[in-house]
Formats: structure tokens, C-alpha cells, sequence
């Protein structure tokens, strides 16, 4: 059987580096392909114009803000999607406080103190006992660099526009896999139970000993659960 196109969202600040393991890892079962979220204003705009370059059916995995691009893709065309992955992510809208400090980033952001991610916020991202880890710290950090400041004002923009989208999760009927690091800091388990109750046959997993980013906090656990989803969708 031929691979399974498989579309991989990242996060805020996030580029591929995100999906290392899993693009070297599910190659025998997938042909992975990383999407640019970096240009849109919009969660919107950032589903079409994935689908826009996708092939005509694929699976879809998204992890946090890529996650909110994940749904809006179910919402614009359910019938191109053959399995869908939710990591770390969430499918409310942002709360009034959420937005308030996206703003005031944006704000120091404009006035020139963008810094991508710094030791500072590496404790809300990964697991306590990961920050000693240079390897992880330091590519998480240069991801940021990459992603640079005009493209993290876009998508800070895209993510207080996004929709209140719980209930839409009903409506999703391909076979749906929910997964989070147990010490998620920013999306904790609580937060994808509910999401879990309303998806169909939704299956979810949670990491332990990992906090927002399980791609590379515990690349070896995700790509595993990866693949038996990916299995399920090939049988």
C-alpha cells in the first residue's frame, strides 16, 4: 500500500523542527509534508491555503495553534481528511486574558523587543525536568529565531481571531486521535477531555512526564502512538 499523505501543523513559533522524529520515523507508513503557517493573519486563511497545495485526501496532525488550523480544515473540507491528530492544542476561542497578553506581546513586539522564545517562557512550553536538556532548550529557541517576529505577529493575530469551536467538533466522523503531555502547562489534559466527549470515536492518549511539546519532548512515545494511528487509517 502506498503511503498515506500526511499534513504536519506546527505550533506558535514552531517550524518543522517540531515533526523531526515523526517525518524521519512514519516515512514507511506516511509521506509527511510540513505546512508554512506563517503567512495568514487568519486560522482562516491558513486552512486554505493549506489546502490549497494538499493532495486530494490526506491525514492531518496539528499541534496547538496548528491544531486550531486542523479544525478550521475539518470545517472547510471534511472530506479530504482521512484521519485527524489533535496535540496539545484546544478548541475554544481565547479568553479575554489570553488576548489581553497576546496584545501586550505584539505591542513590545512592534517596539522591537522580539525575542522569540526565551529561558524565560521555556518553563510554560516543556517539562520541568527537560529545561537542563540544552539539545531540546536550544532547538526550541532557534525555532523562534526562525520564525522571526513578523510572521509571530501574524500568527498571534490568527490565534485571538479564531472561532469558539467545541461543538463543531461533533461533526467530525474520521477516525480522530487526541494527545497531550501530562504536565501541559498551556493545554492540560482537562482541556482535551473535553474535546475527546465530543469528537465520535475519538481515541485519546496522554504523554507522561511531558509538558506542550511531545514531538520533541518525547519524540520516541509520539511517533509511536502516531504510528498506530496511522496503521488504523491504512487497514
Amino acid at each position: 500500500m502506498s503511503p498515506i499523505p500526511l499534513i504536519l501543523l506546527p505550533g506558535l513559533l514552531c517550524d518543522a523542527t517540531l515533526w523531526r522524529h515523526q517525518t524521519e520515523t512514519l516515512t514507511d507508513l506516511a509521506s509527511p509534508i510540513v505546512a508554512d503557517l506563517t503567512q495568514d493573519e487568519s486560522i482562516a486563511a491558513m486552512a486554505r491555503r493549506v489546502l490549497e497545495t494538499a493532495p486530494p485526501r490526506f491525514a492531518l496532525a496539528g499541534l496547538s495553534m496548528g491544531g486550531y488550523v486542523a479544525q478550521e480544515i475539518l470545517r472547510q473540507a471534511p472530506e479530504r481528511v482521512l484521519g485527524l491528530a489533535l496535540l496539545d492544542t484546544n478548541a475554544r476561542a481565547d479568553r479575554p486574558e489570553q488576548s489581553e497578553q497576546r496584545r501586550a506581546l505584539i505591542d513590545l513586539t512592534t517596539r522591537g523587543r522580539f525575542k522569540g522564545v526565551t529561558p524565560r517562557l521555556l518553563p510554560a512550553l516543556i517539562h520541568h525536568d527537560r529545561l537542563s536538556d540544552q539539545h531540546l532548550t536550544a532547538a526550541v529557541m532557534r525555532m523562534a529565531e526562525n520564525v522571526g517576529q513578523e510572521a509571530f505577529v501574524r500568527q498571534q493575530t490568527a490565534i485571538m481571531g479564531r472561532k469558539e469551536g467545541l461543538e463543531d467538533l461533533r461533526a467530525i466522523t474520521c477516525p480522530t486521535l487526541i494527545l497531550c503531555g501530562r504536565q501541559d502547562a498551556l493545554t492540560p489534559p482537562k482541556v482535551h477531555d473535553e474535546m475527546a466527549e465530543r469528537i465520535p470515536h475519538a481515541r485519546m492518549i496522554v504523554i507522561e512526564d511531558c509538558g506542550h511539546l511531545p514531538p520533541m519532548e518525547r519524540p520516541h512515545a509520539t511517533s509511536a502512538v502516531m504510528r498506530y494511528w496511522l496503521q488504523d487509517l491504512a487497514a
